[in-house]
């Protein structure tokens, strides 16, 4: 959490919980914790290996992030 009054640290998180519960959740409801965790743990490596953003020219995070550190 950010200090009083700077919410800006917070806006990319909580992006990334309403996509987490917009793209997988509604879908598949995990009946237990563990298979919650094991829900949470496959969604951030899809989202950061797999999932393709149309605003990164159609690579996903970990291609961009590769993309632009390559010398």
């Amino acid at each position: 959490m950010s200090r009083k009054g700077k919410c800006f640290d917070d806006a990319t998180i909580e992006s990334f919980f309403g996509t987490i519960k917009a793209e997988h959740f509604r879908l598949a409801a995990p009946n237990s914790i563990d298979a919650h965790e094991a829900c949470v743990n496959d969604y951030v490596h899809y989202y950061n290996h797999e999932r393709i953003k149309l605003r990164l020219s159609g690579l996903s995070l970990l291609e961009c992030r590769l993309k632009n550190t390559a010398w």
